[in-house]
């Protein structure tokens, strides 16, 4: 392996036996494999290199690999064929607090679990009082895990599977366990190792996220590599395929989601000016969409994003307030108001809605949501086709020939 190689995976492939039959199975797994018969192949003929250092997103839909790959990885499940070999300390977040007893309280699961992360008895006396803390559960830590609620029970595993400052750090699906401030606690935590020169794998179905924390992305497709480069191109690559192969990437606009935390809530997402039914006219009239948000004023100022959407669903325009460098201008409380205009809004004719973001001042995790919170409707004079106007330009007799 090369001495900036942490992960290399050479025709890796895991399969999994259908067989329905019981005694079957057990004898497939007395015999160390699936044996012959029906059988789903989770990955197939994977090859990756992954160098100390690099942060790497993990994209495809539900039932692509991703899981399987991870684990693989991580040495949780065998490969049914090809060659795993891991440089370095592995911590992962895959199902946090697996192997936490519920009959034994915080402090010894703690103890039991940490030579399971390659912790000495030692080293897990030493660092118990910085996991304890980190966890914030107080005089819960002695008492026994089945009484803990979820929320404290993924703490005290969070704070466990990331004390062990590992070499490569390995996230399925989740960058922040919890809510309020602890969310942000373990999401800093995160990126203090990524900064610190930890290798981190992460498995997420947000897009956005993968290209704001990743710089490299691997598509997985039906257990197989169909892309690995840029996360930017990756997630490009990934969406266009959606959108050419089914309408599953569409959202209904008529079914707004949102939610709220204890760091941020958006109170209301409008159209300017308020009125009913929004009809605008493509060109000429501005979009103006006005977000009123609540936000802990002891965390420092975050940033809101708007995503503009067709009547298919998909993304049609965006807007940051991290891109254009805006300051939001947070009242002592914590709360603000900000306007954001489209000057003579150039789509064309549809049916548009609007969704909006709160997220944390880098612009990775999302505190706050109301999707497809607002709609409006662009009509036009003339007969022009697509989504856009483009800016356009025409020459003429010589000047065209030239």
């Amino acid at each position: 392996m090369a001495d900036d190689t942490v992960i290399a995976l050479a025709d890796i492939g895991k399969s999994y036996s259908l067989e329905s039959r019981p005694w079957r199975r057990l004898w497939q797994q007395l015999r160390g494999g699936a044996g012959p018969g029906p059988q789903h192949h989770a990955l197939r003929h994977v090859d990756l290199r992954i160098r100390r250092g690099e942060t790497v997103g993990i994209i495809g839909r539900n039932g692509a690999g991703k899981s399987t790959l991870l684990q693989v990885i991580c040495g949780v499940v065998a490969p049914t064929r090809g060659q795993r070999r891991v440089h370095g300390r592995v911590a992962a977040l895959l199902e946090l607090g697996a192997g936490f007893d519920p009959e034994l309280t915080g402090r010894e699961n703690v103890r039991l679990n940490g030579p399971l992360l390659g912790l000495t008895a030692a080293q897990v006396g030493q660092r118990l009082p910085s996991i304890i803390d980190f966890a914030g559960i107080g005089e819960f830590i002695d008492q026994p895990v089945r009484s803990y609620s979820s929320g404290m029970f993924v703490r005290l595993a969070f704070s466990m599977a990331t004390s062990v400052e590992p070499d490569i750090l390995v996230i399925d699906e989740a960058l922040s366990v919890g809510d309020g401030s602890f969310a942000r606690k373990s999401f800093e935590r995160i990126m203090a190792l990524k900064e610190r020169g930890a290798t981190i794998l992460f498995c997420s179905h947000s897009l956005f996220q993968v290209e704001q924390l990743c710089e490299r992305a691997i598509w997985l497709h039906d257990g197989a590599v169909r892309f690995d480069g840029s996360s930017r191109q990756a997630c490009m690559e990934y969406q266009g395929w959606m959108e050419v192969d089914d309408a599953a990437a569409a959202q209904d606009p008529a079914a707004p989601a949102r939610f709220d935390s204890p760091a941020a809530t958006l109170v209301d997402v409008q159209i300017l000016p308020v009125r009913e039914g929004f009809e605008l006219r493509s060109g000429v009239d501005d979009l103006a969409l006005r977000l009123r948000v609540r936000s802990d004023p002891a965390l420092p100022e975050p940033t809101v994003g708007v995503i503009v959407h067709g009547a298919d669903g998909r993304a049609v325009a965006s807007a940051g307030s991290w891109l254009d460098a805006v300051d939001l201008q947070r009242d002592a409380d914590g709360s603000f108001a900000v306007v954001l205009r489209f000057p003579a809004l150039p789509l064309l004719k549809g049916r548009y809605t609007v969704s909006a973001y709160v997220l944390c001042e880098r612009a990775i995790h999302i505190q706050a949501a109301a999707e497809h919170v607002a709609a409006f409707e662009v009509f036009q004079s003339d007969a022009m086709q697509g989504i856009v106007a483009l800016p356009r330009r025409w020459h003429t007799g010589a000047e065209a020939r030239s």
